[in-house]
């Protein structure tokens, strides 16, 4: 169902690299509810190729090469939608994160810290180097809105997450300084969505996946939530339904980051014996 929520609207979507990603259910679903946006990740990520078939689902949406840490990619990128879509960015979403130390299998406790560096900045810089472009430019309408993916792992430990944790951390730590001083300036809304463990390129290189993904399933009284429902929520982030809502990191989990331990879990995930239930 369409709700003609965007209609009018101009964006831009960082990180859609595959069908399988966040970013991508995020733009079909943009496109669905009548915006126009340039989509845009790594040079290296477009030879995938995937984006290109995406673009061409969206309505032959432009697709722009940027290093999202390159400050010099993100004016060009800034300026080239601003000069295709005829006018400034009304909502970005930042769909963007990557661990070299996750991918090399680095135990925690023995971090390449040239790596940790990098998935700072990919992961998380990256999103300070956006806002600051932008503002530079002016490249964001008032009562725009940004959106980060951000996870619960920001603030609780999950012991195979590694240095991202301190990615999201960070993230997050930048939705509300930067939502504040873009909030006074050009009244730019700032949020972060913390989402479900979801099936991604990027998450399933994460070791125990499918465990706290499971786990999560367990606890969630709604179950975990699907990307299509994050890039529900991100629709009604972009569209003017929600503009006094900032510098948030908002769930969308089911209701596992308010659970302490469920029924499901016991009873089902544990397969908890007739004499554990007769201790309680």
């Amino acid at each position: 169902m369409t709700y003609n929520l965007l209609s009018g609207k101009r964006g831009i979507i960082f990180g859609a690299l595959d069908s399988n990603s966040i970013a991508w259910k995020v733009a079909k679903r943009c496109y669905e509810e009548g915006a126009i946006f340039t989509l845009t990740n790594a040079p290296i990520a477009l030879r995938k190729k995937d984006i290109f078939d995406l673009a061409s689902q969206c309505g032959d949406m432009p697709v722009i090469p940027a290093d999202i840490t390159s400050i010099k990619d993100l004016e060009k990128l800034f300026d080239e939608s601003m000069k295709l879509m005829g006018g400034r960015i009304d909502f970005i979403l930042h769909a963007v994160g990557m661990s070299p130390n996750v991918r090399k299998g680095l135990h925690y406790t023995e971090l390449n810290y040239d790596y940790f560096k990098k998935t700072l900045d990919v992961s998380a810089m990256s999103l300070h180097k956006v806002l600051s472009v932008a503002r530079r430019k002016d490249a964001i309408s008032t009562w725009g809105s940004v959106v980060t993916l951000s996870y619960i792992a920001s603030g609780r430990t999950f012991s195979s997450y590694s240095d991202m944790a301190q990615a999201k951390a960070m993230l997050e730590s930048i939705v509300r300084s930067f939502g504040y001083h873009y909030g006074v300036a050009r009244k730019v809304r700032i949020n972060a969505v913390s989402q479900s463990p979801t099936v991604t390129t990027a998450g399933q290189g994460v070791k125990g996946f499918k465990a706290f993904a499971h786990y999560a399933d367990c606890m969630s009284p709604l179950g975990n939530a699907s990307a299509e429902s994050c890039a529900d929520f991100c629709v009604t982030l972009f569209s003017d339904l929600t503009k006094m809502i900032t510098m948030q990191t908002i769930y969308n989990d089911g209701g596992y980051s308010t659970m302490g331990i469920s029924d499901k879990l016991i009873n089902d995930c544990f397969n908890c014996s007739d004499d554990c239930k007769k201790e309680d």
